[in-house]
């Protein structure tokens, strides 16, 4: 389906960027995983999965400088990236009188103008070959707001506009732009999170997991990885050829309770 098509996917060295990477690739896409590590390990395995080609790259995203070499590189290799993911992000946890500054101004880079730079250095090369699938991850909290995270539903909000604009000024390029709104996924983030509540409450983790996801998702269980993945891939498919601009939540739910 995907056969000799280049997708970059940013922040894939593990988790939610991985999983999208290796459906992309089960579809026969070509891969670059990045991160700000070089994913070299992730690069291998996902190799020997998907028989196709992988790249590994790694980048600053909060800085442009870098983001520009590393899209410079990839169009100087491999001719054009097709497929672009904007999955790389970066949260805070804290009450906004004591947020960070410079915490403020990272989310802001990595979260938001990353996919802006990505996304205007890569889109010449698709509107010439006349085809592109631009996906941006945003969240259940583009919709909503959470406490003590002021940063990440402030960006995940923005990135649904940013969305609508590339769409728009695409429909008749062959580019389509659509974002992707999961619930919780089982993050190590996520994972850390539900652990330090079971200790302050004195309560085991699998009783303080069922809690957490049955206060958000009426499935009452995590979104599975697998599940956007394959969101992903039918995005780049020939049958959402006319989806765009579009904001499709996977949340178990969660959005409609």
């Amino acid at each position: 389906m995907l056969k000799g098509k280049w997708a970059l996917v940013t922040g894939a060295g593990a988790g939610l960027g991985l999983a999208v990477a290796e459906s992309l690739g089960s579809a026969g896409a070509n891969i670059v995983l990045h991160d700000l590590v070089e994913p070299v390990h992730a690069a291998d395995r996902l190799r020997s999965q998907s028989g196709g080609d992988v790249i590994s790259v790694a980048a600053d995203l909060s800085q442009r400088a870098s983001i520009e070499a590393m899209a410079a590189e990839l169009l100087g290799r491999v001719g054009a990236v097709d497929i672009l993911v904007n999955n790389a992000v970066v949260r805070h946890f804290s009450p906004i009188e004591h947020f960070s500054p410079e915490r403020w101004e990272e989310a802001l880079a990595v979260n938001l103008s990353a996919p802006f730079h990505l996304i205007r250095l890569l889109l010449p090369a698709m509107k010439e070959r006349r085809w592109g699938r631009i996906l941006n991850m945003a969240s259940i909290y583009s919709t909503r707001a959470v406490a003590d995270r002021v940063d990440y539903v402030t960006t995940k909000t923005a990135i649904l506009g940013m969305t609508r604009a590339v769409a728009i000024e695409t429909t008749r390029s062959g580019v389509t732009c659509n974002a992707l709104c999961p619930g919780t996924l089982p993050t190590p983030a996520i994972e850390r999170k539900i652990a330090e509540i079971a200790v302050s409450q004195g309560r085991s983790v699998d009783e303080t997991r069922s809690d957490y996801l049955s206060s958000r998702q009426p499935t009452g269980r995590f979104v599975a990885m697998e599940g956007v993945g394959a969101m992903a891939a039918f995005l780049c498919s020939p049958a959402a050829q006319d989806i765009t601009g579009a904001a499709l939540p996977i949340d178990g739910g969660w959005s409609i309770a």
